[in-house]
């Protein structure tokens, strides 16, 4: 008995150059829209964190007004919240109050500036603390301030009561 031996091909095709280019297309695509959102996410995380900052700042310097019945004064600055050797005074009673008020130093908000502070306020406040954001220039809409912001007409929004 002869055996027949036939080669049995299979008719399998692989993927042709243009079916390739379109996947890898596909693919590019998908990773810069997800791109686009993790780094629209990272600034947005960004002004979050310099927002709770600015706030553990301003309850630092409420307890260190509780504490010296002041604010830090501009060459203090807010250094003093976390530094004594800030603090300007020579009265020993007054430097025995002192504490750190600022547990972790924090001189420079989420894009390496130093926070902006000015004891005497220009927005009928007990005191300025603000960042210059992102673009690092003051009075641009990115700014992250302590006093209320301000319409176009430049008043303070009214609330509805």
């Amino acid at each position: 008995m002869q055996q027949d031996c036939r080669v049995v091909r299979r008719s399998g095709r692989g993927f042709t150059l243009i079916e390739v280019m379109i996947a890898i297309a596909i693919v590019v695509a998908l990773v810069g829209i997800v791109a686009v959102n993790v780094m629209g996410s990272r600034k947005q995380a960004k002004g979050g964190i310099a927002q709770i900052e600015m706030a553990n700042l301003q309850q630092a310097l409420e307890n260190f007004n509780l504490t010296f019945d002041r604010y830090p004064t501009e060459e203090e600055g807010l250094a003093v919240l976390w530094d004594r050797e800030a603090l300007q005074t020579d009265d020993e009673a007054t430097q025995t109050k002192w504490r750190r008020f600022l547990q972790k130093p924090s001189p420079n908000d989420q894009w390496g500036r130093p926070w902006n502070y000015r004891p005497e306020s220009e927005h009928e406040e007990d005191y300025d603390l603000w960042s210059n954001g992102p673009d690092g220039e003051e009075g641009t809409a990115d700014d992250i301030v302590s006093w209320p912001p301000e319409t176009e007409s430049g008043a303070a929004p009214t609330t509805g009561q």
